[in-house]
């Protein structure tokens, strides 16, 4: 008995963030990466399609995150703390902001990688 890889349709999904929430927009992309939009959703499977971000610098970020937000990384060294506001992350590059927030919303496994690829910018 042979096991054959089931053919996947991929498509493409433009999503225009001009004027929308930072955070709903990205659990809608977030949903497409993962397949859940689909009948032959599962989780160990990727059936994900591919999400391509428009006018990523008009994107609405609420309350008073811009200035409390805080990006926080740590090389494993002391001293090795390195935080960023959001602010500071928005203006160098506003896709960087809903990649991290896309990613931060994806299950933490092998496929990861993969769903995060699929994530495009105009």
């Amino acid at each position: 008995m042979k096991n054959t890889e089931k053919k996947i349709n991929r498509q493409k999904h433009e999503i225009d963030v001009s004027g929308q929430v930072l955070g709903r927009v990205s659990t809608k992309i977030a949903k497409i990466l993962m397949g859940k939009n689909k009948a032959s959703y599962s989780r160990n499977n990727d059936y994900g399609d591919y999400v391509i971000v428009i006018n990523a610098g008009k994107i609405i970020i609420t309350g008073n995150k811009m200035t409390q937000k805080k990006y926080k990384s740590y090389s494993g060294y002391p001293g090795g703390l390195k935080t960023e506001s959001l602010r500071d992350v928005f203006e160098k590059n506003p896709r960087e902001v809903i990649k991290r927030t896309v990613k931060k919303m994806l299950p933490k496994n092998k496929l990861l990688n993969e769903r995060i690829k699929r994530l495009q910018f105009k």
